[in-house]
């Protein structure tokens, strides 16, 4: 499995997916032959990660930007990002046995704090959460998963002093903005009766966001728990046009 990135998506699809796993970015076009033989390969052996490491790729004639962005001279033209940063890179069609040791590098072995995550989410158990933040106080996904589980249970105020270990990412904002909304149930965020609510009422802040901070806070928590809603862009320019 891959996602497909456009020059409109490469700052969700990669560099804001970089904060939770490493993502290897395939830049390949259509009448390129060795793309075309590298293109299987690094699909099948980056699945085999079962999701540590995660796969995106570009159409570098469909999306100029992007290879702009990576100075591509050549292609298939393939990079490793983590946290935002390229760590790693190479260019041409490797043999499968080269292009498997160049991934599992990226791969890690999986800690016993990320074993007792993926059982605690699995299970929905907040022991083996808490077990896996005895371990590693700062895993990122562990507090995600429970601060989630926390807001779930209607302990918003439990869930943001998490929160407030790591340092906030979509996923994170979207979760600490539920717990300050009482919103207790993630289906709840996807419904077209609470994003309706939520337009009227941003309609609403606006005339208070510049001089009120809980107003400020409450309209950027909206857009939040919004998530990817076509409206949201257009609120954050309203946003920017009150406050400068």
């Amino acid at each position: 499995m891959y996602v497909e990135v456009t020059d409109e998506s490469f700052e969700a699809d990669v560099l804001a997916r970089s904060d939770d796993a490493t993502v290897v970015i395939d830049l390949w076009a259509p009448w390129c032959g060795p793309c075309k033989t590298l293109g299987p390969i690094i699909e099948r052996v980056v699945d085999s990660t079962e999701g540590n490491v995660v796969l995106a790729k570009v159409n570098v004639d469909d999306n100029p930007r992007v290879s702009q962005t990576f100075r591509v001279q050549s292609i298939p033209a393939v990079f490793a990002i983590k946290n935002r940063q390229i760590v790693d890179s190479f260019v041409g069609a490797l043999p499968e046995a080269q292009i498997k040791a160049w991934v599992n590098k990226l791969s890690p072995a999986k800690s016993q704090a990320d074993l007792l995550v993926e059982n605690g989410v699995e299970l929905s158990d907040e022991s083996l959460l808490r077990q896996a933040l005895d371990l590693e106080p700062g895993n990122v996904k562990a507090v995600a998963a429970l601060a989630s589980m926390l807001v779930d249970g209607g302990r918003g105020e439990d869930a943001l002093a998490l929160l407030a270990r790591i340092p906030e990412t979509p996923e994170i904002a979207q979760i600490a903005a539920r717990a300050r909304l009482g919103l207790n149930s993630v289906a709840n965020i996807e419904s077209e009766d609470l994003h309706a609510g939520a337009i009227d009422e941003l309609t609403m802040l606006l005339d208070q966001v510049k001089g009120d901070e809980i107003a400020r806070q409450r309209y950027l928590d909206l857009l939040a728990v919004m998530g990817d809603d076509e409206r949201v862009s257009e609120f954050r320019r309203k946003l920017g046009s009150r406050l400068f």
